[in-house]
């Protein structure tokens, strides 16, 4: 899916009427296909971008177009079936604890499937190879009959990027899809989702914290700072002083290191009952 940005504010909806913009006149060109992260300091608007590319957040000024569409200019039923064709996965995804991991995974397929056989999915899923395949490419293939609440908040992370996989989109965004990993885990799902959006065709836009992961795994880069365009480069041309201006005020953030292991989920304590 081809993604064009055109001087676009956006402002979330629960923002202050005297708060600055998160997002403040960018202009911006994806190609069909290509891969791009995102990088900056918190609170550069890396997250609201995506929620614009999402349909999620409508442009306050400017104009989005998704492969010529501008979705807020189009009927409400064919902006559902354009919303069908992205995939957002948050950095915290959205799992139901009880529920078992197989049927987590699959929800990403509910906008191509229909109601009864959404609702079906739930109690008898179907396309169970499908889920196991996109969970093995995360390491995660042994977990596919587990509950959600049984996973560590790493692998939670992970079922997240494993639905994506199974999404039928044309364009995946992808939010800050490392912060429950470890260094070696990291590199495992950043791969797994460059290498599966490139056998399809799709197009990914990843926001990352992990600046060396970013430029070791994408070939184009965009920096944002206070809602704004830094550069837009190949990775091979951001060099140590960009970064430096980039994260000016926020060097903590471009040298802090990667967690070293996997958050654990979290777990209520046990209570301890005496009869008496």
């Amino acid at each position: 899916m081809q993604i064009r940005l055109e001087n676009v504010a956006a402002r979330h909806p629960a923002a202050r009427r005297d708060a600055a913009a998160a997002l403040r006149g960018l202009s911006l060109q994806v190609a069909a296909g290509e891969q791009i992260a995102v990088i900056g300091p918190s609170g550069a608007g890396k997250t609201t971008l995506l929620h614009v590319l999402a349909c999620a957040l409508p442009p306050s000024s400017g104009s989005l177009q998704l492969s010529g569409r501008d979705p807020w200019q189009l009927p409400r039923r064919q902006l559902q079936r354009l919303r069908g064709e992205l995939f957002l996965a948050p950095q915290v995804p959205p799992l139901p604890p009880r529920q078992r991991v197989v049927t987590s995974v699959l929800a990403g397929r509910l906008p191509h499937i229909g109601l009864w056989q959404s609702v079906r999915s739930l109690f008898y899923p179907t396309a169970i190879a499908q889920a196991d395949a996109a969970l093995a490419r995360f390491d995660l293939s042994d977990k596919l009959f587990d509950r959600v609440d049984r996973l560590s908040g790493g692998e939670r992370q992970r079922v997240g990027l494993a639905r994506a996989l199974v999404a039928d989109a044309s364009l995946l965004l992808v939010d800050e899809p490392l912060s429950a990993l470890d260094p070696t885990r990291g590199q495992q799902a950043v791969a797994s989702l460059t290498e599966a959006a490139r056998e399809r065709g799709a197009t990914l836009v990843c926001t990352l914290h992990h600046v060396e992961m970013a430029l070791r795994n994408f070939p184009r880069i965009i920096g944002l700072r206070d809602g704004e365009l830094a550069f837009d480069l190949p990775a091979a041309d951001v060099t140590p002083e960009r970064l430096q201006a980039l994260y000016a005020q926020h060097l903590h953030e471009l040298t802090g290191p990667a967690p070293s292991e996997e958050l654990p989920a979290a777990v209520s304590p046990h209570v301890v009952m005496h009869c008496r």
